[in-house]
């Protein structure tokens, strides 16, 4: 794990353990209070051609501020009006700048599946996504072990949530097929050079049994890039940056995917 992601991941485990420690063994089992069903990410993206999930992000820690006018709800709201399949809303403040009242904002005001964007490190962090009303959680493969992934993809499912596991080369896909991943995102970002290459999608994407939801994460730029992915047999793209920076990100969806 490179030193970015583990000082990240240090740093959220000590806000966690200050934050989430009303949060009991026997609050990680559903009960009959927890009656919301989250939407399905799945059903979602399954839809015909490359489907877009489109992140409300304000800063990133490689480029700093992305967006200084940033209003997420209205962000949020033109995405749907764009055609995006999905939500990704940053929830991480320390090095995002991103907020669990977004979420909070978002979710209520739209009618698509919202990701809530952060790095979970403890199983308590999926009993406060389900509360928070998140439709899907991620894991990323770097920060696990193979039994954290396994057990907190089935306690993410049992919530009803679902979970876009994210891997960045060969080994960590072994991993999440294990783990049972319906939804793989492949981060084309290197984390030790931070680097991006669409490479990186287009040599794991051969590895992924046919029945997973294939999604492209980062660096993600124009529609050539849409078709090569696309093409390649990528069911959706997960793309922050390139919608954040236009003037409207909500129609620049369009354009990302070349039917503007």
């Amino acid at each position: 794990m490179d030193n970015i992601l583990a000082r990240i991941n240090e740093d959220k485990q000590k806000e966690v353990n200050e934050r989430l420690g009303h949060i009991t063994q026997q609050m990680l089992t559903p009960n009959a209070k927890d009656i919301r069903k989250p939407l399905s990410l799945k059903s979602a993206l399954q839809s015909k051609g490359l489907s877009v999930i489109a992140e409300v992000k304000k800063a990133s820690p490689s480029k700093g501020v992305i967006r200084a006018d940033f209003q997420p709800l209205t962000f949020a709201k033109s995405y749907e009006k764009g055609g995006a399949a999905a939500l990704s809303i940053l929830t991480e403040e320390k090095y995002f700048q991103g907020n669990e009242a977004f979420l909070k904002e978002i979710k209520p005001a739209v009618s698509l599946p919202c990701l809530r964007k952060d790095f979970i490190v403890d199983p308590r962090q999926i009993r406060e996504s389900y509360e928070m009303g998140a439709d899907v959680i991620l894991l990323i493969v770097a920060s696990l072990t193979q039994k954290q992934l396994t057990d907190w993809h089935a306690l993410a499912r049992s919530f009803g949530l679902s979970v876009l596991v994210e891997v960045h080369n060969e080994e960590e896909l072994e991993q999440a097929i294990k783990a049972g991943a319906e939804i793989i995102g492949v981060n084309n970002r290197n984390l030790k050079t931070f680097e991006v290459s669409l490479e990186n999608s287009l040599r794991l994407i051969k590895l992924m049994p046919k029945e997973v939801i294939k999604v492209s994460e980062s660096g993600i730029a124009n529609s050539g890039d849409c078709d090569t992915l696309e093409a390649a047999g990528f069911d959706a793209i997960l793309v922050g940056e390139t919608l954040m920076r236009a003037e409207d990100p909500g129609s620049h969806i369009s354009v990302l995917l070349g039917k503007a």
